[in-house]
């Protein structure tokens, strides 16, 4: 199993730089990863690889409030989103691209290739 990701910011238009990104594995609490976003929107290298993985249920936790106060985006105190959480299962050994389209209000993600 492979897992990567990537974020677009949707207000901005472009993809989201410096976001921090936390994969951790659900049935004990580990986590397997902690990296930020590159210029565009992208890990420098997959969160999760074969030699790590296993099936079940894992989370990435994306830190999007950070991402919006470095770019000078006027938040609540707290920020309706601050940290994006997405629970997913693997099920199998494939690759799972699990991309995060953003904004300060609302977001969206999906199964991706």
């Amino acid at each position: 199993m492979k897992l990567t990701t990537h974020v677009l910011d949707t207000a901005a238009g472009r993809p989201a730089c410096g976001i921090r990104v936390v994969l951790r594995r659900l049935r004990d609490g580990a986590v397997l990863a902690d990296a930020a976003t590159n210029h565009d929107g992208r890990l420098d290298q997959a969160l999760l690889s074969a030699d790590r993985a296993e099936p079940g249920p894992y989370e990435l936790a994306f830190h999007v409030g950070d991402y919006y106060r470095s770019q000078g985006v006027s938040l609540p105190d707290p920020p309706f989103l601050d940290v994006v959480p997405i629970r997913f299962g693997a099920a199998e050994n494939a690759h799972y691209h699990v991309p995060l389209l953003v904004s300060p209000y609302g977001y969206s993600t999906y199964r991706g290739s």
